[in-house]
């Protein structure tokens, strides 16, 4: 099967490059950017070479470098943002700070419109730009394509040597055509054939999950959400079903009605060993008084092992894997990238804590969503035959309502989130505005705020409300609610929920700030 190898160097945008590809029809894999390209990863089968994004520069004495074999491949290089500026720099060109930097949209002007890179692409589209440095000096060989609006590098090549170069992202949602640029460049410039689906990736995880886990027992910790139970679905059909365990382990900090419709879901999904425990005096105990985020997430992602070998050593006998619903976003934004230059952004509970991290040396880790987003893990979910409500439900995170309790997370904080997000949720529902959001959910705030209940003065909680559009959950925009659907819905929390005193709407998006506020 034809592939396109990424580079990672550690930018947070790096697997959107490899989902672009495989949009295109095209299988893409992704390797530590400064690998040594050595024959067994440069198969027959690899078409051409993408040099990823990075939050370095090519001048910081520890900045990641691609093995210099690939300037000299028989085969199409592209470089991406910091991807082109290292070709530059290692090529003879120079790269410069900017006085005032390039971020967000900008239209591109072509200097060279029959370049294949930019095939049937209008001339001045709307490109995505991100970066502090530019081309100071074009590399011997390489000519301009295109420029930016404000007069910047946009697009080089060097066809004799087949290297090209953006200095913008075309994976981003916001980069127009950037999508085709990218398929030109797989498909007309490499020449690769379009044999990538989702249908292949079930054979090709089936394939893989058999040769890694065999005839040994797998245990999954399902939380609910549409990654657990899809991760779910996937290992019943490439497994033996007598050999999956789903677990559910009721924090506390679940959903409303979430263990009755976890049970409910499983069982259709044809789970044989279906564990459901009540742990949730095991989770708030140990958070009383902390408030820190990442403590909490710690705790949380800590005590969620600890229960899980407690519970396993009563219902599991001999040795067993450990998956979980990882997705590709959890491992960047926890630095855990395919490169090792990633930042992190927040720890997750199913790839931060110690336990799960000495589970991964010892090979006993199971991620089958791991190179997967969002939006293709629901695609991976309807081919399994999971019923679309759930499918298109919207993420909730693993550590559950403790990050939407900012402060010190209760029992009662937790018992009056669960009963106002149930309101928010089914309130979207009834008024045909869920399936138009990516993620809506409310956030408890540890502030009170002065109130009148009647006649008598009340200090009730305020609640914030959150409701964002994403298509991959890398970057997301707020959702533009009708504003008398929003009055009506904080009416309908207040009336119900009699600790709730005031209502408010986030309207940050991501970025700068994050989906979940904590």
């Amino acid at each position: 099967m034809d592939k396109i190898l990424i580079l990672d160097f550690g930018g947070q945008t790096c697997q959107l490059i490899g989902r672009r590809i495989r949009e295109a029809g095209v299988y893409a894999e992704i390797i530590h950017g400064d690998c040594e390209l050595n024959d067994d990863i440069l198969t027959k089968e690899v078409k051409g070479v993408i040099l990823s994004g990075s939050p370095n520069s090519v001048y910081e004495k520890d900045s990641p470098k691609p093995d210099k074999k690939v300037y000299s491949l028989d085969i199409p290089v592209l470089g991406i943002c910091y991807g082109l500026q290292i070709i530059t720099h290692e090529n003879g060109g120079k790269v410069a700070p900017l006085e005032k930097k390039e971020y967000g949209r900008s239209a591109i002007d072509f200097t060279i419109p029959d370049s294949p890179l930019i095939q049937n692409i209008p001339d001045k589209f709307i490109s995505w730009m991100s970066h502090g440095d530019s081309l100071d000096k074009l590399a011997p060989g390489f000519e301009l394509v295109a420029m930016s609006e404000h007069k910047l590098p946009a697009i080089v090549e060097n066809r004799e040597r087949n290297i090209w170069g953006l200095q913008f992202h075309p994976e981003v949602t916001h980069c127009e055509h950037g999508n085709d640029i990218l398929a030109n460049f797989a498909l007309n410039i490499c020449g690769a054939e379009k044999s990538w689906s989702m249908d292949r990736y079930i054979e090709e995880e089936s394939a893989k999950l058999n040769k890694q886990v065999g005839d040994n027992k797998v245990l999954l910790l399902i939380s609910g959400g549409v990654d657990s139970t899809v991760a779910g679905g996937l290992l019943l059909k490439c497994l033996k079903p007598d050999n999956v365990f789903l677990m559910y382990i009721d924090t506390g900090m679940m959903r409303k009605n979430e263990t009755e419709k976890v049970s409910e879901n499983l069982k259709k999904l044809g789970a044989k060993n279906l564990l459901i425990i009540d742990a949730r005096h095991r989770f708030l105990g140990p958070l009383q008084g902390v408030t820190d985020p990442e403590a909490k997430r710690k705790i949380i992602g800590d005590t969620f092992i600890h229960v899980q070998e407690e519970e396993v050593a009563k219902h599991i006998e001999g040795d067993y894997f450990l998956a979980q619903g990882t997705l590709y976003t959890d491992l960047i934004e926890s630095g855990k990238g395919v490169g090792n230059k990633a930042g992190v952004i927040k720890s997750h509970h199913n790839v931060g804590t110690p336990l799960v991290e000495q589970k991964r040396k010892e090979g006993k880790i199971v991620e089958p969503l791991d190179m997967l987003y969002k939006d293709e893990v629901r695609k991976l979910g309807l081919l399994l035959g999971i019923e679309e409500k759930i499918v298109y439900r919207h993420p909730f995170p693993g550590p559950g309502l403790g990050i939407r309790i900012p402060g010190e997370v209760t029992e009662e904080r937790c018992d009056i989130l669960r009963e106002a997000d149930a309101i928010y949720i089914e309130e979207l529902h009834k008024r045909g505005l869920y399936s138009q959001i990516w993620q809506a959910f409310a956030v408890l705030l540890p502030v009170r705020s002065v109130g009148v209940a009647g006649d008598a003065r009340d200090y009730g909680y305020v609640l914030a409300l959150r409701a964002v559009v994403s298509h991959d959950g890398m970057t997301a925009d707020v959702f533009d609610f009708p504003t008398k659907d929003l009055l009506e819905i904080s009416s309908a929390i207040t009336n119900k929920v009699k600790e709730i005193g005031r209502v408010v709407y986030d309207i940050s998006s991501k970025p700068p700030s994050t989906i979940e506020w904590e």
